[in-house]
């Protein structure tokens, strides 16, 4: 029945010229449970989860000041012929691509990549290939020269650390409910948790308008929500298109941002809307296909579909935004500044998780984002899809927890 009520309201809505459905703020501004609403621009709304355990106020994280200290030393070099060479001189912690519960490896050296086209594989080459024909090299005139050079002190963060906040980031058609079990996880440890609902996501308000929804738009808005609430040592955690968010705020506050956690995010591409898609059907067309597309969603989404799973995704409010926002989100998708250079220069510690089942993001997008990212860890879970903080709860929030008191075992020495 919801499916012929659906098809038959995206019929009127063709027929009759009506306007896709908002999704508004709820009728209650009031702050209960941890929600409440943020004003990120005049009549822009979002809702906010946010919980902040109740700490004495003369308490202070006691950290040795030496501890987990490392040095990042990087050159990245963009050549003509669109290949990248990454030079890691320093000794900031190397690169890791651990398979949960598996063994690890690690690769260090100069890395060459070729510059992929936009939404195109890059090809990579390994460190002996790179570092053949040095000679041919130097003749050539780089396009670009990005050199890197910083301490960074990664530390462990405790519940118990009162300059410490987590930020989880929604991707599209999700709402703050998908992260229901890391928000009460963390909140149970003492930790402060902030996850905000998009635009015209979850009980954020929704304009309609397309250029409500471009990549720039969202960004602001996250940036309003991290100023708002960001302390000393910031912890961001995304999934999927909420993974670009991540590495925006990391770029732009490297000095607030302690350690980024990407979930299903893919690889360090700039984004694109895709030409061909069925996202560019018009509104109308959009609402009748619906419930077909949270079907595919569900298929798509988690690597079985049973009971659990049609339940995880209504509880997680996820999927349920208006065609209009729907269509706006996929063709507002363009960033062109976040290529490879962008997460080369990243110096910010990376946790990369992946489900193995994801249809819509494959393993080797979150494999070359490892290469790419200067410390980074790449975990995939083997029995989950792309909802995977919601199929596999306890796995995920142990990684999460892990890599958030994670810290480098031996401090770097200065002039070693």
């Amino acid at each position: 029945s919801t499916m012929l009520t659906s098809i038959a309201d995206g019929l009127l809505c063709c027929l009759l010229g009506k306007p896709a459905n908002a999704v508004g703020p709820l009728d209650s501004l009031e702050s209960s449970n941890g929600y409440s609403f943020m004003e990120v621009k005049p009549g822009r709304i979002l809702r906010v989860r946010h919980s902040a355990p109740a700490r004495p106020a003369e308490e202070a994280p006691a950290e040795a000041p030496a501890r987990g200290t490392v040095h990042c030393k990087r050159k990245i070099t963009v050549y003509r012929s669109g290949q990248l060479v990454i030079e890691n001189l320093g000794d900031a912690v190397r690169s890791e691509i651990l398979h949960c519960h598996s063994g690890s490896a690690e690769s260090n050296g100069p890395v060459e990549l070729e510059l992929s086209e936009p939404g195109g594989p890059a090809s990579t080459s390994g460190p002996r290939e790179a570092a053949g024909g040095p000679g041919k090299r130097r003749k050539r005139k780089p396009k670009k020269v990005v050199n890197i050079d910083c301490k960074k002190q990664i530390t462990s963060c405790k519940g118990t650390h009162s300059d410490v906040v987590l930020f989880f980031i929604h991707g599209v058609g999700g709402s703050l409910d998908i992260w229901k079990e890391q928000l009460d996880f963390f909140t149970k440890l003492g930790y402060e948790v902030v996850a905000p609902d998009l635009a015209g996501h979850g009980c954020s308000s929704a304009p309609q308008i397309a250029a409500a929804y471009t990549f720039y738009a969202l960004a602001e808005d996250m940036r309003a929500v991290f100023k708002r609430f960001a302390k000393k040592r910031n912890i961001l955690i995304g999934h999927s298109y909420g993974v670009s968010f991540c590495t925006f705020l990391a770029h732009e506050y490297p000095e607030l941002v302690h350690k980024v956690i990407m979930i299903n995010g893919g690889g360090p591409t700039a984004l694109e809307p895709s030409l061909c898609s069925i996202f560019n059907m018009p509104t109308c067309v959009l609402r009748c296909l619906s419930p077909c597309l949270a079907w595919s969603f569900l298929k798509a989404g988690f690597a079985r579909q049973g009971a659990k799973e049609k339940q995880l995704l209504k509880e997680g409010n996820a999927f349920n935004v208006s065609s209009f926002v729907l269509r706006a989100m996929m063709s507002g998708q363009y960033w062109p500044e976040g290529d490879e250079v962008y997460h080369a220069e990243l110096a910010v510690p990376v946790l990369l998780v992946h489900g193995m089942h994801d249809k819509f993001v494959p393993v080797e997008e979150d494999q070359r984002m490892a290469e790419i990212l200067l410390i980074a860890f790449l975990k995939v879970i083997d029995e989950g899809s792309h909802m995977v903080m919601m199929e596999c709860p306890e796995t995920v929030n142990t990684l999460l927890h892990e890599f958030v008191l994670w810290e480098p075992e031996t401090p770097a020495a200065d002039g070693q």
